[in-house]
């Protein structure tokens, strides 16, 4: 019975290696030199809120470019102080929603480049006690479904927020979506894709693993709690 056993186990070590490896073709990890100095200030256990919340602030304003290169444009006409031209605009409107609490630190640094978007509300939270997510919250455009939508948290642990904002999204009619964070675990990428595959996911890092307590290792701490001075 142990080699049978030893078998098996191999087999589904085996096959979540991967279902990781297919679940990674769908993630973006942005290596911007920028964006990777500004993540290690971010992750050393001595910046206080202040200087988290600006580091956060910027770095989700660096995503942004590489986030919505393949967003499509329409044509549009504009008079240059020369002569009449035509320039190019977005052809969707923008939704950004981050998940409270701690998405909510990504927010401003978005409106800062898309300064038209709109602005829902999703509150989820992992209990502690069962690791499951929690909806206590939720705000949105009534048209979101026909808008460009950008989910945002810091951190992608175990997925289990992630995957109840997206679905919760999907319910309200939302067809095009990304989910950007900052640090993802493993674990976290392939539960969200185990469920929503075709949402690709934009992070500047992919962390080790999860610790026993279901944080990223080595991660940066609670952003909420750093975030806030809580």
């Amino acid at each position: 019975m142990r080699p049978l056993k030893r078998t098996l186990r191999r087999r589904c070590d085996v096959a979540l290696l991967f279902f990781v490896h297919v679940s990674m073709q769908n993630v973006i990890t942005l290596s911007h030199p920028v964006i990777q100095t500004k993540l290690t200030e971010l992750r050393d256990y001595t910046a206080d809120h202040r200087k988290f919340r600006a580091l956060l602030d910027e770095i989700a304003g660096l995503m942004v470019y590489e986030v919505t290169r393949d967003w499509p444009t329409r044509p549009q006409m504009v008079r240059t102080p020369l002569e009449a031209t035509t320039g190019q605009v977005l052809a969707r409107r923008v939704t950004l929603v981050p998940i409270l609490r701690a998405g909510l630190g990504m927010a401003d640094g978005v409106l800062k480049l898309l300064p038209d978007a709109r602005l829902g509300h999703l509150g989820v939270y992992r209990d502690e006690r069962t690791l499951e997510p929690v909806s206590y919250y939720h705000k949105l455009p009534p048209d979101i479904a026909e808008t460009e939508v950008l989910l945002i948290d810091p951190m992608l642990a175990t997925g289990g927020s992630g995957s109840a904002a997206i679905a919760f999204l999907k319910k309200a009619g939302v067809t095009n979506m990304k989910f950007v964070c900052l640090v993802a675990a493993p674990e976290g990428i392939a539960a969200v894709h185990r469920v929503h595959p075709e949402v690709p996911i934009y992070c500047a890092a992919i962390d080790r693993e999860l610790n026993e307590r279901k944080f990223i290792v080595p991660g940066l701490g609670d952003a909420g709690d750093r975030l806030f001075g809580t």
